[in-house]
């Protein structure tokens, strides 16, 4: 019989260790700088998968407005970086998302490769959506609290949309059972990686 795994209320099945968010208040520059180029690459997948799926009217319509909003995002934390006396920094690599992108399988249709997408991105959305929470109730600093606070709730709603978006072109029993697969694996991928403070994942 398969073991119960405690879900967080994202449905994610590995909660963030609690030592991430006192790291990262230790590392506010290195956290802003990788956040704002989180939001950059958010806003850069949208209008790729725009591009690629420029066939499917629901799709463009829900994301179009996604693009703005995540660049938008993208600005905000520039200006907060700005506001005090800090510079964009260096985009380093995200070791995350390189190690989602090797749970997907080669050789797959067209189609299981836009619902991983899709999965892929909802994942994401929800695990930043948990971060933001944390740092919303976990830093001293109460206009950073308000900041991120901002940021869990457009990352929560943009999670749903993704599954949202998955269950509009797929089956819902399909998308769930894949979904499954990616939680899991992202759970495992987690349990791999060092926690560190200067990461946004």
């Amino acid at each position: 019989m398969k073991k119960a795994v405690s879900k967080t209320t994202l449905g994610l099945n590995l909660p963030t260790d609690p030592r991430w968010v006192d790291l990262a208040a230790m590392s506010l520059q290195d956290i802003l700088t990788d956040h704002a180029y989180c939001e950059q690459k958010a806003a850069s997948t949208m209008i790729s998968m725009v591009q690629m799926h420029s066939d499917k009217p629901a799709l463009v319509d829900a994301l179009a407005p996604v693009v703005t909003e995540e660049w938008g995002h993208f600005r905000m934390v520039l200006a907060e970086l700005k506001k005090r006396g800090l510079t964009l920094g260096l985009q380093r690599p995200d070791h995350y998302i390189k190690g989602l992108m090797k749970g997907k399988p080669k050789g797959e249709s067209r189609d299981f490769l836009f619902l991983d997408q899709l999965l892929i991105c909802a994942l994401i959305e929800a695990r930043s959506c948990e971060r933001f929470k944390m740092l919303s109730e976990k830093l001293e600093e109460e206009n950073l609290k308000k900041f991120y606070h901002q940021f869990m709730v457009a990352e929560a709603s943009h999670y749903r949309l993704f599954l949202d978006l998955a269950k509009t072109y797929f089956p819902e029993e399909r998308v769930m059972n894949r979904w499954d697969y990616w939680l899991e694996y992202e759970a495992g991928l987690l349990k791999t990686m060092e926690v560190r403070g200067d990461r946004m994942h």
